[in-house]
């Protein structure tokens, strides 16, 4: 097995790398979407409520004022990614024990691979990046929020410029699909090669 990581910042492009490889036919395993499936579990969000009880309407587990409580609160953050972390953990372990006697090229899209530690798991590291005005106004526009959010989600994550760094390969996405295309197949070559 070979797992290749893809990372980077909020809105640098690591959803359309990921899906360009999904569409070829590649395995890519993608940890938010397994913190949203973890959102659903009643073990997890009764542990969520017993750490933030004001987490509720009605009597109901409100993911919405839970992203409220601790967006402006470190300590808080902080709490909830110690309930998060393990679990997403446990989900690479599985990844990886699952597939690790076969010879597959296999993908992991995290945003937070560094920030884990995760990327002593993998085999290759792939940072996709763009420069900083179009990062912000992807995120404005795909989330409808203000640039004010954006920087303070920005400013909470490790520095697109130590991700670029610590990559294998750099993948600008700022570039027709046709292109960006082109660098995922020229990674493929590479790691098969």
């Amino acid at each position: 097995m070979i797992l290749a990581a893809i990372t980077g910042s909020i809105g640098c492009g690591k959803t359309t790398l990921a899906n360009i490889f999904k569409k070829l036919g590649y395995p890519v395993f993608d940890a938010d979407a397994w913190v949203r499936r973890l959102y659903f579990k009643p073990d997890f969000i009764k542990v969520v409520l017993q750490n933030f009880p004001e987490a509720q309407t009605n009597g109901s587990f409100d993911k919405r004022k839970l992203r409220l409580i601790v967006f402006d609160d470190k300590k808080k953050l902080q709490k909830l990614e110690s309930l998060i972390h393990p679990f997403l953990k446990r989900q690479l372990k599985a990844v990886i024990r699952k597939n690790a006697q076969n010879d597959d090229l296999l993908f992991l899209d995290a945003a937070l691979l560094f920030e884990l530690g995760w990327d002593k798991y993998c085999d290759f590291i792939i940072t996709v990046n763009v420069d900083e005005k179009t990062q912000k106004k992807r995120v404005m526009s795909r989330d409808n929020v203000s640039l004010e959010h954006v920087e303070k989600i920005i400013n909470k994550q490790m520095s697109q410029k130590e991700k670029v760094e610590k990559a294998d390969w750099v993948v600008e996405t700022d570039v027709p699909m046709n292109l960006l295309k082109v660098s995922a197949l020229e990674i493929i070559n590479g790691l098969n090669g």
